[in-house]
Order: structure tokens, then C-alpha cells, then sequence
């Protein structure tokens, strides 16, 4: 069969097939070149602008209309008051809704209409979670501008990201797995908790970090809640008032004095730190269980 082929044609094709793919080879390192030299040119405009500001007292020091005396005290703790409350409620809600759909739902009509509007959720803009939360945690349930009212809000809206992400992980895992503990005499929860969790969490944990990376930066839920930008006080606990980094970012950023610009930079500076540390510590914990399974 060899002789009746057109070797003309086929060198032809493979010249043809070796440019396309020199071309988007190209086209893709362009792309990837163009993304990292914008967020280069962004790390490198904030550390330039708001290097000269950032110190002890601007860690330390509360809100000012003085540029040289503002400080990010009372946004920082209230962020990290809020991420209290967002981590645990939307971890624990996401996981076991993924848990429920995956092992317990049966595959019908139901739930899979359940699971196309799940991922559909992840897509809504931010400002209507914002709505929802206003209308069903500081109105309806009374809770106000507190931490507890914005952290609900907030997992309300990354909730959809981690039960996808989830989903995803716990499907990966082998089949095999699952039938040997079960060969072994484990209940479906004994096979769950000590089989499927701990080879879905390098996934998990991927897709909550995203997810909670997304709800430390979010603002419009924030400002439709009505959090306060300025506060001179630092919460007693989850039913109190708060700032966020955020809302005190976004009020530096829009006033006229072009000293807050630089004051703003060096918000988004301490904004960045704390979601490198905190997305640090998500990934050790990922490592942690891709060495054991």
C-alpha cells in the first residue's frame, strides 16, 4: 500500500501542518509574553508609587484626610475578621453540597438541572450577590453592616467557584479507590472521609484559592451593603462594624489629592501581601497531601 502513496502530497501537507503550528506556537508565546509584561508593569506602578508610603505607622495608624498620617489599621484586621468568616462558611457549604451531588444525588433531571445552575451562578456578576446579601442578611435577618452580614454575603458569591472546582476533584478520583475501601468493609462516609477527601483536596484547595482570592478584592458587594469606608475603631467580634481593604483602597483611589493615589498604591501593596500569604498557606496544605496520595 506504500507505493500508492503521494509522497508530494504528504510532504506538502506536513509543511503545511509545520507552519500552523509554528504560527500559533508564536501567537500563544505573544500572548503570554503581553499578560506577563501588563501584570509587570502593574506590580512594578505600585511599587513605585506606594514603596514611599508603606511603614509601621501606615500599618498602624488609622484613616486620616492627612495623606503623611493615613494608615490601613482598621481595613487590614477587618479583612482578615471578614476572610474569618468567609473560609469556613463557604468551604463547608461548597464541599458538602460537592459531596451531596457527587456520591449521594442520584443522576436524574433534577439535579443535573441543580449542577448546570451551579455553574451558571459562577458567572453572575458580583453586584447582584451584593443585592441578595443586603436584602436577606442587613434587612430581612437584621444583622446590619457587620462581619457577619458582609462574610455571608461574600461566600454566597465564591460559593458557586468552590462547589464547581469540588465537583471536579472528587470525580477525578479513581473508581478503584473507592472500590477497594468498600471490598474492605468501609461504610460510604468511612469512604468518603478517608478515600475521596483526602485525594480531592490538591483540587479543593485549587479552586478555593481562587475563589477566596476572589472575595478579598471584591468590592461592589461591599459598597451595596453599605460597609463604611472610614472607620476609626477595630471589631469586637463578627456583629460589628468594619472596614475592609477594598472599600479603603477604592476611597483613596478616587479622591482628587494626588498624594492618596500613592497612599492607595501602597494599600494595594499590603492588599497583595496578604493574598500571597494567604494563598501560601492554601498551597503547603496541597502540597502536603499531593506527597501522601
Amino acid at each position: 500500500m506504500v507505493k500508492y502513496v503521494d509522497h508530494t502530497q504528504v510532504v506538502k501537507r506536513m509543511n503545511g501542518r509545520l507552519v500552523v503550528n509554528k504560527l500559533l506556537k508564536t501567537v500563544f508565546l505573544l500572548a503570554t509574553l503581553f499578560a506577563l509584561a501588563t501584570l509587570g508593569i502593574l506590580v512594578y506602578r505600585m511599587f513605585d508609587q506606594g514603596w514611599g508610603y508603606l511603614s509601621v505607622d501606615f500599618i498602624s495608624n488609622f484613616a486620616s484626610r492627612f495623606p503623611e498620617k493615613a494608615g490601613i489599621k482598621a481595613a487590614l484586621v477587618g479583612s482578615i475578621y471578614l476572610m474569618l468568616v468567609v473560609a469556613p462558611v463557604s468551604l463547608f457549604l461548597g464541599v458538602g453540597t460537592a459531596i451531596y451531588l457527587e456520591e449521594y444525588a442520584k443522576q436524574n433531571k433534577i439535579n443535573a438541572f441543580i449542577r448546570m445552575n451551579i455553574s451558571n451562578l459562577a458567572g453572575v456578576p458580583s453586584i447582584v450577590f451584593g443585592l441578595l446579601g443586603l436584602t436577606i442578611f442587613v434587612r430581612s435577618l437584621g444583622l446590619g453592616k457587620s462581619v457577619l452580614a458582609a462574610g455571608l454575603t461574600m461566600s454566597l458569591l465564591i460559593l458557586p467557584v468552590i462547589i464547581v472546582a469540588a465537583q471536579e476533584a472528587i470525580r477525578s478520583v479513581p473508581k478503584e479507590l473507592r472500590e477497594a475501601s468498600y471490598g474492605m468493609g468501609a461504610t460510604k462516609w468511612q469512604t468518603i472521609l478517608k478515600v475521596v477527601l483526602p485525594s480531592a483536596v490538591p483540587g479543593i484547595l485549587t479552586g478555593s484559592i481562587l475563589a477566596l482570592s476572589r472575595a478579598i478584592g471584591e468590592t461592589a458587594p461591599l459598597v451595596v451593603l453599605g460597609i463604611p469606608v472610614i472607620v476609626h475603631f477595630l471589631p469586637d467580634g463578627i456583629l460589628s462594624e468594619f472596614t475592609a481593604l477594598p472599600m479603603q483602597i477604592f476611597d483613596w483611589a478616587k479622591r482628587p489629592q494626588e498624594e492618596f493615589q500613592y497612599v492607595a498604591a501602597a494599600g494595594i501593596l499590603v492588599l497583595m501581601t496578604f493574598l500571597v500569604i494567604l494563598n501560601s498557606i492554601a498551597v503547603l496544605i496541597r502540597n502536603k497531601f499531593q506527597r501522601r496520595y
